[in-house]
């Protein structure tokens, strides 16, 4: 690890590059479902679906985990994709560890819109494993559609440019018109009050929104800030994305 960083109640490492900080990620969420495991018969963890989590979910998956006790839901979809669709974040779930690990159950955004609201009211979430976006957002909170104060655990939520520009910038969309305007989103009421949140974000394009994130106040405007609040909260991150940290 290149350094450690505590600020409010969020603990920042950063590590030399992708590959460690992938595996460091796992490590720290396997010893996490050992625990829960020991003291419940299933758990339940929301997985976001972008390129940065790429090393992640690839560690987990050589771990020797017991899938077959965990539910699987997941963050965020476009408004009208299907989970089968190639740009669907249903579909890079299923590529990247959903159809890999054989879980209890997998829910899908895609397969309920909104009514996602009564399986998250049914079950609680565990762990949550996410990124942040290039403008701060987590899962699909952008700011000025972010709400610290939502009353509903899931809303249909319209994308800011930074945003549909990021998804060109991951490969996930030729253009930016090709990027859909809308989708369905887990609030940050419903993100936060998961257990366990841990964040990876790698690559230079996320050097600002770390910096942000761990530097300004705590606000809506730079949702990922909220992660400062959560009593068990950890940040991972390369070289290149916490460059202006080091």
């Amino acid at each position: 690890m290149l350094k450690s960083i505590k600020k409010d109640k969020l603990t920042v490492n950063i590590y030399e590059n992708r590959d460690i900080m992938g595996a460091a990620a796992a490590a720290d969420i396997e010893k996490c479902i050992e625990k829960l495991l020991a003291e419940k018969d299933s758990i339940n963890m929301v997985f976001a679906a972008a390129p940065s989590q790429n090393d992640v979910l690839k560690s987990l998956l050589e771990k020797p985990i017991e899938w077959n006790r965990i539910n699987a839901f997941h963050m965020d979809e476009y408004v009208g994709l299907n989970k089968q669709d190639e740009q669907s974040f249903g579909n890079y779930l299923n590529e990247h560890i959903f159809k890999k690990a054989p879980f209890a159950n997998v829910y899908y955004v895609a397969d309920y819109g909104l009514e996602y609201e009564k399986l998250l009211q049914e079950n609680h979430i565990d762990i949550v494993c996410l990124g942040i976006g290039e403008n701060g957002h987590i899962a699909f909170n952008d700011p000025g559609v972010a709400d610290f104060n939502d009353s509903v655990r899931i809303k249909k939520a319209k994308l800011d440019d930074v945003c549909r520009m990021q998804q060109v910038h991951d490969g996930c969309f030729p253009t930016f018109d090709d990027v859909p305007e809308y989708a369905y989103t887990l609030t940050i009421p419903q993100m936060i009050s998961a257990d366990y949140m841990f964040c990876v974000v790698p690559c230079k394009t996320k050097a600002d929104a770390v910096y942000k994130t761990v530097t300004l106040d705590i606000t809506d405007m730079c949702p990922a800030t909220i992660l400062r609040r959560h009593d068990n909260a950890v940040m991972y991150c390369d070289a290149d994305s916490a460059e202006k940290l080091l």
